[in-house]
């Protein structure tokens, strides 16, 4: 669905064309007249939900380097971006506006190096027993953390590029499981 704003003010859903694709069903978070709302979760059952989401930040060679060996003057770029992708999955809600506040039982952020690409990829795996999922918790871990790296090291390479950041893998809920499988678009890589 599209919102429009017809004469009169009022916003308006809006079908998309007949894609295939995901966007064909309804959102969730339209209501009825075509106004936001949050979803009412309060009678789906607890279950266990798992999100993967991963983040790339591209940079300088030497910047990769000095990540790695822990040579930024500001500190240890990866364990203040840990801490800051666990915070922000937590206070997710806070930031998104339809966002449920949830439960977090797990934040685990893993960071893997790409000196070929002049990559570090950011990985968060958030998990919760709840009435709805964490793939935003997830996705916004993986934001904040590089936006931290950037943060962090901009003194020394403002050449930074943050992105893509996608979801990578959930786990549970009426929708059911997803696993990436499709290749990133060519401008992403």
């Amino acid at each position: 669905m599209r919102r429009t704003i017809e004469r009169g003010g009022e916003l308006r859903p809006r079908a998309y064309g007949g894609t295939g694709s995901s966007m064909e069903h309804e959102l969730s978070h339209i209501g009825e007249h075509g106004r936001a709302r949050m979803v009412d979760v309060s009678a789906k059952p607890e279950t266990e939900r798992v999100a993967v989401a991963v983040a790339r930040v591209q940079m300088q060679a030497e910047t990769l380097q000095r990540i790695r060996e822990g040579g930024i003057a500001k500190g240890d770029v990866l364990a203040v971006a840990q801490v800051a992708g666990i915070l922000a999955a937590k206070r997710t809600w806070e930031l998104i506006p339809m966002c449920h506040p949830l439960p977090i039982t797990s934040v685990d952020i893993d960071f893997a190096f790409f000196p070929e690409e002049r990559v570090l990829e950011i990985r968060a795996e958030v998990k919760t027993t709840a009435k709805t999922g964490v793939e935003m918790e997830a996705l916004t871990a993986v934001q904040v953390a590089a936006l931290t790296v950037y943060d962090m090291v901009k003194a020394v390479d403002r050449t930074l590029v943050l992105g893509p950041a996608y979801l990578l893998e959930k786990r549970g809920g009426k929708s059911g499981d997803y696993k990436r499988t499709e290749p990133l678009p060519r401008t992403c890589v």
